[in-house]
């Protein structure tokens, strides 16, 4: 725990498709109470879905290819173009809805309708729609993401007078099933930042000794940042080197939403970073403004940061490998079972809802019990009792 703790009180550290199924049978349960028509007139147009699902996913059945750029609607540009204007969305939310969207008009189209034409879309044309997404396998999280594209949509589309009512909108969402993010134990996460950081990566073909050793330096810091400072790894990856001094004690971070807060770093992270930050000139270019940098000298991508935490994990000797995100995780989890404030860790992981950070509340049978016996006002009584019962059997004893 120094690693957090450090941040927050200034110690230092000292020493080292089942789901799937399931939601496709409710959602054809739906489909027919409601009595929706099938989501796919035919099979050709149901494997066009299903295909298109697996793209979503990162699924690949071949060599990866350039898309062309999709022909949106009229309303669904100007909408996306209002998000990003007059809305101040960033651009990664704008090609989300654009995705999302894009989606639904590829499904309107295989049953001759579309945007172009938004009134002419009712409910059982969107339940239609969302019963296909789940027989592709689409997982409730991505089905409920979608749908609320489509609100935002439709939304828009009413306040410009271009639909009359939203009625076709008025669809509940998908039930959510409740998942504990998943997260590294105290031991688990030191392994990875000690003995992971410690075990040199194998070297890439090429690579320097001076070269090996800063891309050694620049993984631990990045491992080090996303669990000291609990960041987002979009939010690790857009940071400018200008904008970073260690020795200030924390970083400035722009979330989602543009809502900027501000991070603590750890001692550890402090130290990592500073290391880093002396040799980040012997991979980065000259004119490389990215705080974390690839081999090349290019800003850092997410897939590149995702094989440096699963490197570290395996050279830990861990038995899984973990997601950038997992580190993230741990560090909600282990403020919160070290006794930190719930609204506290809030603002340090930067959710807009408490809600959001609950899911993160993750209580032991010894601290259930710890509580028990310092709230309940009958637990005082039973330890009494419990008390006297020992000390009667010492004096029988002793007669």
């Amino acid at each position: 725990m120094a690693r957090l703790s450090s941040a927050l009180t200034g110690q230092h550290r000292k020493g080292g498709a089942t789901a799937a199924g399931r939601g496709a049978a409710a959602a054809a349960e739906t489909a027919r109470e409601s009595g929706t028509s099938p989501a796919f007139p035919d099979d050709q147009a149901e494997d066009r879905a299903a295909v298109r699902a697996g793209a979503r996913s990162g699924a690949r059945s071949g060599p990866r290819v350039c898309p062309a750029p999709f022909a949106h609607a009229s309303c669904v540009q100007d909408f996306l173009q209002d998000l990003l204007v007059q809305r101040n969305a960033s651009p990664a939310t704008v090609r989300a809805y654009g995705t999302d969207l894009e989606d639904l008009e590829t499904f309107l189209a295989s049953r001759g309708l579309s945007l172009e034409d938004p009134g002419s879309i009712d409910r059982r044309e969107l339940q239609a729609w969302l019963a296909g997404l789940f027989r592709a396998g689409c997982a409730r999280s991505t089905m409920a993401r979608r749908l609320s594209a489509v609100r935002s949509l439709f939304h828009y589309l009413y306040r410009n007078g271009r639909v009359e009512s939203l009625e076709a909108i008025q669809i509940r969402n998908p039930k959510q099933e409740q998942h504990t993010p998943r997260a590294l134990n105290v031991d688990e996460t030191c392994e990875v930042l000690d003995k992971g950081a410690r075990t040199q990566a194998l070297r890439a073909r090429g690579t320097t000794d001076e070269q090996a050793d800063a891309l050694q330096k620049r993984d631990l810091a990045l491992a080090e940042l996303l669990y000291g400072s609990g960041l987002r790894i979009s939010e690790a990856l857009a940071l400018n080197v200008q904008e970073v001094d260690p020795s200030f004690g924390y970083v400035r971070v722009m979330g989602k939403g543009r809502r900027e807060r501000l991070s603590p770093l750890s001692d550890t992270c402090v130290d990592a970073l500073a290391a880093w930050q002396k040799v980040r000139a012997v991979l980065a270019r000259p004119d490389e403004p990215a705080l974390f940098t690839g081999a090349r000298g290019a800003r850092l991508d997410r897939r590149e940061a995702r094989r440096i935490i699963e490197s570290l994990c395996r050279r830990a000797g861990l038995a899984r490998t973990v997601s950038p995100h997992v580190l993230r995780h741990s560090f909600a989890t282990h403020l919160l079972s070290a006794g930190a404030d719930l609204r506290a860790v809030q603002e340090l992981l930067g959710h807009k809802r408490l809600s959001t950070t609950q899911r993160y509340t993750q209580v032991s049978l010894g601290q259930l019990v710890a509580t028990y016996d310092r709230a309940h006002p009958l637990a005082e009584q039973a330890e009494h009792e419990t008390l006297a019962h020992l000390q009667d059997g010492k004096s029988e004893d002793g007669e």
